[in-house]
This record gives C-alpha cells, sequence and structure tokens, in this order.
C-alpha cells in the first residue's frame, strides 16, 4: 500500500484536506476529501482494454450515499441503501459534467469514478467535495486530462456574497450557486437563486472562480507528488481522399439544407444525401465511414454559416427566436394544465393540488426530510421521433426535473399561506431543443391555470456558442437540436421579469471566459422578457378561484394541548372525523390544523367536529349527539367524538317515561343541553330542555323509581353488603366447623 501523504488548503474559513494513499489501494486511483466533518471517499477505475465499437466517451459517475454518514439507518423494510436516491443522482450529474468536457473525445476504455459518501455533518455538503475528488483522481492518473478543477459553492446572504455556506445558511440564502473552474475558465455552473440579477450573478460567478484557484493549485501539487505518466492517445486517421470526394458531392447542398426552415425537410434533404454518396463511394469506402465524413462536413458548414454570415439553421438569425405558443386549461378533470410550443419543442403541464400528508418523504443526508413541491419531468420516445423502450425515469430526466424545480421554486406562495403539496408532471411531447426551458414556461402557465397564486410567471430559454480558431464567437438565442450537437455550449437561463432563478452551464470546449458568459446573460434577459409577454398575453396572472375538482385546504389553530383529543386513542377520533366528513385532517405539532375537501361543506362539517373537540363543555352547551348506550336509568349519549354524557330517565321527557326505550333507542340523533358538570368531569345532560313546553321543574318519576321508606321507617335493619346487623340481646349461634 502506498505511503499516505495529505495536502490541503483554506476555503471558505474552513480547512479543505485531501489524503492519498490510506484507503482503496487497489483502486487506479483514491482520495478522501475531508470539509469540516464531511468526508469522502472518491475512486477511479480504468479498463485495460478499449471497449469495443464504441465512437463515444465510456465514462460513468457513480455517487453512493451511505445513511450511516449521518447516523441514519435507511427506512423500508429491508433497511438498507436501494436505488440512488433524487440527490444522489442529481451530485452525479454535477460531477459528471465539468469531468466530461476535460477528457479526450477520442478515450475508449472505460472509466469509473465512484464517490462514496463516509460521513456527512449536515452542515458542509458533500456534492461538491465529489467534483473535486473527481478531478483529483483523474489528475492523478494515467488520462490525460485538460484539469484540474475547483469547485464550491456560493451564497448571497444579508447583501454579501459568501464561500461554501452550510446547509443551515443556505436556507437564508438569495442564491445557490455551484461553479467548477479551471485555472484558465470556467467549465460547468448550476444555479438557483430568488430573482437574482444578471449583474449579481457575474459578480458570485467572478468570486468563484478566484476561489477555485486555490483548489487547483493544490491539485497540482497532488500531481507533482503522486501523478503518473500520462498515455498517449492514437492519433486520428486522417481520410483526405474521402474527404475531398465528401466535399466535392455535398458542398453546394449543405449550404441550401442548412437555409430550409423545417427540420423535417431537412432531414428528408439529409438522407437523400445519405444515400447518393453511400451509392456513389460505397465501392471504395466503408459506409460508416462515409457516413461519419458527411456529418464533420455538415457540422463544418453550420459552424461557418453562423461565425460568417450570421445565419442558423432555417435561416435564423443569432438572436431570433423561434414561433411561439402557449394555451391553458386543456384538460377538463385535471387541477390545471399548460401548453407551451417553442417551434417544434412542445411540452405539455399538469398541475395537481394535494393535502400536506401528500408531501414527498426524504430519506437522504441533507437536512430536509419533507418535500412539498415536486416537479417531474417525462421524455418519452415519440417526442423525438424514436423507438424506444419505456421504463423508470433516466438520469437526464431527474435531471432537467430538478432544474425546472429550481426555477419555480421563488415565485411559490409560502406554505402558511397556500398549505397545500403541490405536483407538477411535464410531458414532452415534441423535441427540438431545450424541453427544460419550454417545461419552465408550460410550468408556469399551469400554475396560474390551476389558481395557485405565484408571485410572477417564470420563463427559459437555452442559449448556444459557436467558437472559431481566430477567437471569434457567436452566442445563439434559443438553439435547436442540431445547434446543441454541432455547438459548444447550451447554456439555460430561468427567470422572472425580475430576475434569474435558475441556471445550468455545459460546454464541450475546454471552458467560457466571463466576456462570453456576460454576454450570453445579457443576451438570455431579452429573450425571456419576449416569452414572458407571450405568456401574459394567454393567462395574466393566477385564476382567483381553484379548480372544483381541487381540494379547497383551510386552516385553524387549536391548543397544542388539546392535539390527543382530536386524535383519539389509537387515532380513532380524527379517522371518525374523516369518515364522517370524507375529508383530509392533518394537525402539526403547533397546534395547525388543516383541513382538505373539494366539498365547502363536508369541510365546514370537519370544521365544526374540531373544534367543538377543542372547546371545553360548558353547562348551557347545546349539542346534537348519538345515542351509543341504554341503561335502566338512562342514556349515554356521544356528543362529540370521544366524548359522552349522560340523560338520566328523568330528563328524557317532560312527560313521565316508564322505560328508557320508551323515549330514545341506540343510534337516535337527539338534541341534549348541558345541565351538570360534576367534580369528576362527568357530564349531565338534559333532552327535555330542547323540548316544547319546557319549564324547568322536575317531571313526575315512575312508581318504581320513587322515594321509598328507609329500613329504619319500616323496622328493619339495614344491609351492610350481604349481611344484617344482629338486633340488641340477640344470641348468635355457634359456627359450625
Amino acid at each position: 500500500m502506498l505511503e499516505n501523504q495529505s495536502f490541503e488548503c483554506n476555503i471558505g474559513g474552513r480547512k479543505l484536506i485531501i489524503e492519498s494513499g490510506k484507503l482503496a489501494g487497489q483502486a487506479s486511483a483514491s482520495v478522501t476529501i475531508r470539509y469540516g466533518e464531511t468526508v469522502v471517499l472518491v475512486t477511479l477505475g480504468i479498463a485495460d482494454k478499449p471497449r469495443e465499437g464504441a465512437d463515444f466517451l465510456p465514462l460513468t459517475i457513480d455517487y453512493e450515499e451511505r445513511l450511516y454518514a449521518a447516523g441514519k439507518i435507511p427506512g423500508g423494510f429491508i433497511r438498507r441503501e436501494g436505488r440512488p436516491s433524487e440527490n444522489a443522482i442529481l451530485a452525479c450529474r454535477l460531477t459528471d459534467r465539468p469531468m466530461r468536457s476535460l477528457l479526450p473525445k477520442s478515450w475508449r476504455r472505460d472509466i469509473q469514478i465512484i464517490t462514496t459518501v463516509l460521513s456527512a455533518d449536515q452542515e458542509n455538503d458533500p456534492d461538491i467535495l465529489s467534483i473535486i475528488g473527481a478531478s483529483a483522481v483523474l489528475t492523478m492518473s494515467e488520462i490525460p486530462f485538460s484539469g484540474p478543477v475547483g469547485a464550491v459553492r456560493i451564497g448571497y446572504i444579508n447583501d454579501e456574497f459568501v464561500v461554501n455556506p452550510t446547509l443551515p445558511q443556505m436556507e437564508t440564502s438569495q442564491l445557490e450557486l455551484v461553479v467548477a473552474s479551471s485555472k484558465d475558465a470556467v467549465v460547468m455552473v448550476e444555479a438557483g437563486a430568488k430573482e437574482i440579477s444578471e449583474e449579481l450573478m457575474l459578480k458570485a460567478l467572478e468570486i468563484a472562480h478566484e476561489t477555485n484557484q486555490d483548489i487547483v493549485k493544490m491539485q497540482e501539487a497532488i500531481r507533482e507528488a503522486l501523478g503518473r505518466p500520462k498515455v498517449s492517445l492514437p492519433e486520428e486517421v486522417v481520410h483526405n481522399e474521402l474527404a475531398d470526394a465528401v466535399a466535392n458531392a455535398v458542398s453546394d447542398k449543405l449550404a441550401a439544407l442548412i437555409k430550409l426552415p423545417n427540420r423535417q425537410a431537412r432531414a428528408d434533404a439529409l438522407d437523400t444525401m445519405k444515400k447518393e454518396l453511400v451509392g456513389s463511394l460505397g465501392g471504395t469506402y466503408d459506409e460508416a465511414e462515409i457516413l461519419a465524413m458527411l456529418d464533420k462536413k455538415f457540422k463544418v458548414a453550420l459552424r461557418n454559416s453562423i461565425l460568417n454570415n450570421g445565419e442558423r439553421l432555417g435561416g435564423r438569425k443569432l438572436t431570433e427566436i423561434r414561433p411561439l405558443s402557449a394555451e391553458v386549461s386543456l384538460l377538463p378533470r385535471t387541477h390545471g394544465s399548460g401548453l407551451f410550443t417553442r417551434g417544434q419543442t412542445q411540452v405539455l403541464t399538469i398541475t395537481t393540488l394535494g393535502s400536506i400528508r401528500k408531501e414527498q418523504q426524504l430519506d437522504g443526508l441533507g437536512i430536509e426530510e419533507t418535500k412539498r413541491f415536486m416537479h417531474h419531468y417525462n421524455f418519452p420516445p415519440f417526442s423525438s421521433g424514436e423507438v424506444k423502450r419505456l421504463g423508470s425515469p433516466s438520469r437526464r430526466e431527474i435531471g432537467h426535473g430538478a432544474l425546472v424545480e429550481r426555477a419555480l421554486v421563488p415565485i411559490l406562495p409560502e406554505d402558511e399561506a397556500f398549505p397545500y403539496t403541490i405536483r407538477l408532471v411535464s410531458e414532452v411531447l415534441s423535441s427540438n431543443g431545450s424541453t427544460s426551458m419550454a417545461s419552465v414556461c408550460a410550468s408556469s402557465l399551469s400554475l396560474m391555470d390551476a389558481g395557485i397564486p405565484i408571485k410572477r410567471p417564470v420563463a427559459g430559454i437555452a442559449m448556444g456558442l459557436i467558437t472559431g480558431e481566430d477567437g471569434r464567437y457567436a452566442v445563439l438565442t434559443d438553439i435547436e437540436g442540431a445547434e446543441d450537437a454541432y455547438g459548444d455550449m447550451d447554456f439555460k437561463v430561468a427567470g422572472t421579469a425580475y430576475g434569474i432563478t435558475a441556471l445550468q452551464l455545459d460546454i464541450k470546449i475546454k471552458g467560457l471566459v466571463f466576456e462570453i458568459i456576460e454576454k450570453t446573460l445579457s443576451q438570455a434577459q431579452e429573450a425571456r422578457q419576449q416569452i414572458l409577454e407571450v405568456i401574459r398575453q394567454t393567462i395574466s396572472a393566477s385564476r382567483s378561484e381553484l379548480s372544483p375538482y381541487a381540494p379547497r385546504m383551510y386552516r385553524i389553530q387549536i391548543d397544542p394541548e388539546k392535539i390527543g383529543a382530536v386524535i383519539g386513542p389509537g387515532g380513532r377520533t380524527i379517522r371518525s372525523i374523516t369518515d364522517q366528513t370524507k375529508t383530509t385532517v392533518d394537525v402539526e405539532n403547533d397546534g395547525t390544523v388543516l383541513i382538505g375537501s373539494p366539498n365547502a361543506e363536508k369541510a365546514n362539517k370537519a370544521i365544526e367536529l374540531i373544534k367543538a373537540l377543542t372547546k371545553e363543555i360548558e353547562v348551557g352547551d347545546v349539542y346534537t349527539g348519538k345515542v351509543t348506550r341504554v341503561m335502566n336509568f338512562g342514556a349515554m349519549v356521544e356528543i362529540l367524538p370521544g366524548k359522552e354524557g349522560l340523560i338520566r330517565i328523568g330528563e328524557l321527557d317532560n312527560q313521565r317515561v316508564g322505560r328508557v326505550e320508551d323515549a330514545v333507542n341506540i343510534g337516535d340523533e337527539v338534541n341534549v343541553k348541558v345541565i351538570e358538570i360534576d367534580n369528576m368531569g362527568r357530564v349531565n345532560l338534559s333532552r327535555r330542555a330542547m323540548l316544547p313546553g319546557y319549564t324547568g321543574e322536575a317531571a313526575e318519576r315512575p312508581a318504581e323509581f320513587r322515594a321509598r321508606p328507609s329500613f329504619r321507617d319500616r323496622g328493619a335493619p339495614p344491609r351492610s353488603g350481604s349481611f344484617r346487623r344482629s338486633p340488641p340481646g340477640y344470641d348468635r349461634p355457634p359456627r359450625r366447623i
């Protein structure tokens, strides 16, 4: 085993420590990273041989959350970690994106990086440690890696930027920005914000990049001490004859194809080119080589058209957005729906409201245990004209869903003002670029259609980039599929009319300079205002009322000491209320009670029952109760769930009642008045006090219940238990044995 070596630097007022040589000695490279009391192990595995038939970079990132890291035992029957949580998948993607852009695209040996969270102090998020650890093991390895990179989180708290704020601090932060950057440029950005201005966001990016330089220098020291020699990549084989033949055959056709306004027309024209090329060159070259060369020529032609002529696919200008349209209330029985179309990209988002008991339970390493707002994103194969097997959500679907969710959170009403669980589902119906940002727009429409009082709508746009060898570049507004595939950047920007709510940057080049970032944010703001105007023209504000099919939530406050009375033994009382009224009832520890029902009458009935349960019963109160038991001296009536009182036989009617059953029977509903509460808390009721003709005088009692002479008056000794007292002078006979 290698000798353990340790490296450290100070980030955000805390030590960041990287160690190597102590753990996971058989991995190709491994490090442990400690920040505060959060510790992660990051390992690298490299296959010995290239993957056969691979024409892509075979990189896999795994992020293993171990609940023992936070002193927790997993939920569920088997009490063991299973499939990755949503947070784990997002951490995988956060680690993958900066690494992939800095690895050689011609590498064909499988690379697996595994981050295992060993300790989580619930103050320092381990996700940025995963990025740093992945960069460190690649820097130490034999793989040619254009790193290292550092990663930090920036918050904005009390009008000040904070480097790596703790998880409790993040609850009051206006910004959560994660930036990965190399020595020279920004490589990856992920952000959620509460309507932060472009100027503040740019300043935060600069602080993050500057802070990352200390982490980069530390990894350079690791490379000097522990780094292995880098392997040489195989030289790319260039078929000049094939390149010339393809260029001569299609150069003019590609220029015309790029100007075609319709994607399908371009696809048909490209298919025709492929058939013609294979027919004319197939006898000399392999078909796969011919098609790969055509793809290269198309990429070069598109990029040159943008850089040289300022013309994009379909003849669009650099800042031109495709045709926009929006609709609401498409589905009659859902709680809200919105359809957003941008060119050939189309998304339908559906809103569903539920009680707080429907909130998502989180079983992870963070401090949050529940979540009331959820956005789920579905990308079926028909949306891109493909045929694939359907299954559980992919990492991409989970990532896009989380990005949209992050963009919408700042404009949602507070839980106290709108006590609902909210679920949005975005169905991608057609895809040709930036379905995630279309989902942001469709979600805003759907939320307002559902009557959820959002602060203001959010819109999103995807920005692209084309760079040239001479330093020229072009920033593209609203990129479509081919511009994403053949371009250098996918920069998603979402926000309101007042500021940014979410960012996500992925690049295919080595990094972005701040000049390009600044221009991108400015151009995205202009595009966002255009889209917001289309949304406002469709629905200017949230509807004043919820859908008739959505539950209505009513909030009341009770004394926390009375919570037990509402719930009852084993939950019997609260179940009785929900069964009677067909509502949902949720009780919180502070005495807040939320009642949910689409029917206002049923909800009010539940409120009355709960108020009655928590109200102190007083003499003179009137109730409608149900007879639960009948005895020879009276009847027991349940006046409130779990609370009974006694109507004595003399209080049943104004007239004489011979038998209790002559007046009431089990199951009868009767109006009663509280006439007495004894010192033991027992409640005595009167039915006759609620009857016409009541005078307040006692009714005549039946003969068998009238006062009888005492034993002494009748000359007989009184009973004491089962024995009689012997009269004076009486001699008890001797007891027989």
